[in-house]
């Protein structure tokens, strides 16, 4: 069975890593593709290293006939994302890749992104979108909210340890490697090459970066108690990939043990032998996640490593992940493609 998908926002990174995936899925076809300021244009106008495929010609959102659609992807920027799902038809399946419907209480919302919910009834229902540990949830979901590339990073490394109780949950140090795309495709002054190479920074220190609403909903949640992780992300000169480091509390071996239990069945989630790292070139433009364990000098303390590609696995590869399940297809659907090295 073919399942007929729309891609709203498709002219963003996202969006164009979206298409790039589908063009390797069986049962998928794009019946629209949606870019309000590049309606009319082609993706190999948009996207040329897209100009093989055969696309539809982009339009805007209002030209899109729903009736002849199974699931849309909506990769549009927050607070747009929301505004636009509460418009669509109440039985179409949506996986959002913004941060919309990411955090179920809307005041938290509120909090992180500085603007009301708008589309309240959408957020009731909405199931939030880490594939591995809400899989069944997702299966029967109508709206799938995508998580940002960092919380998932972050949250593949330390959701088991955090639900067998083998790390100390005051003493979590969440270091993150951020690349370049995961801010997008918009022209900001301080992402030109001349600002940006030959050096990096840390961004949104101390508790302003917006992902941490979603480590705060889903650490908790785990532990049965508030959990706050102190976190920092740092924007590196490459295009593609996040590199997490994580420093714990706990027993090294007891550690990799658990990670090694916890993803031995999930074909997306490669944890190394003991005493290795990852690194992102491992891992870039695939739907994989690898994760390292190694013994600290100090006894009792533990780093925790896990790379994946922001674009893939920590977006819109998780958003056809998500989306095979909602559509009964075989989950690994179209992603099983080998990462690019080097």
């Amino acid at each position: 069975m073919t399942h007929k998908v729309a891609i709203l926002g498709a002219s963003g990174y996202t969006g164009a890593e979206l298409v790039r995936l589908i063009a390797n899925h069986p049962n998928i076809e794009i019946a629209a593709l949606a870019a309000e300021r590049k309606a009319g244009l082609s993706m190999a106008q948009v996207f040329p290293h897209l100009r093989h495929m055969s696309l539809p010609v982009l339009c805007k959102i209002s030209e899109i006939d729903f009736s002849d659609i199974d699931l849309c992807f909506c990769a549009l920027p927050h607070k747009t994302s929301q505004e636009v799902i509460a418009a669509l038809p109440k039985t179409l399946k949506i996986v959002d890749l913004s941060a919309d419907f990411r955090l179920r209480d809307p005041a938290e919302y509120e909090k992180w992104y500085g603007n009301a919910h708008a589309a309240l009834e959408q957020q009731e229902e909405a199931v939030y979108g880490l594939s591995e540990f809400y899989r069944e949830e997702i299966k029967s979901a109508r709206l799938v909210a995508g998580t940002g590339c960092n919380a998932a990073t972050g949250q593949f490394a330390l959701r088991p340890l955090i639900s067998g109780g083998l790390i100390d949950l005051d003493e979590i140090i969440l270091d993150l490697k951020c690349a370049v795309s995961g801010a997008g495709r918009a022209l900001k002054e301080n992402l030109l090459h001349a600002e940006l190479s030959e050096g990096y920074n840390a961004y949104a220190i101390g508790s302003t970066h917006r992902h941490l609403g979603e480590f705060d909903q889903e650490f908790s949640a785990l532990a049965g108690r508030p959990v706050k992780v102190q976190f920092t992300p740092h924007l590196v000169p490459t295009n593609r990939g996040i590199l997490a480091t994580v420093y714990v509390k706990g027993d090294a071996q007891a550690i990799h043990q658990a990670l090694v239990t916890a993803y031995k069945d999930e074909p997306f989630i490669e944890v190394l032998p003991f005493g290795e790292a990852p690194s992102t070139h491992h891992v870039r433009g695939s739907n994989f996640c690898h994760i390292g364990v190694v013994a600290d000098r100090i006894e009792g303390r533990t780093i925790v490593v896990a790379a994946l590609d922001n674009l893939t696995k920590g977006s819109s590869g998780q958003a056809l992940q998500n989306a095979n399940l909602m559509l009964g297809e075989e989950e690994t659907a179209g992603l099983m493609m080998a990462p690019l090295f080097p």
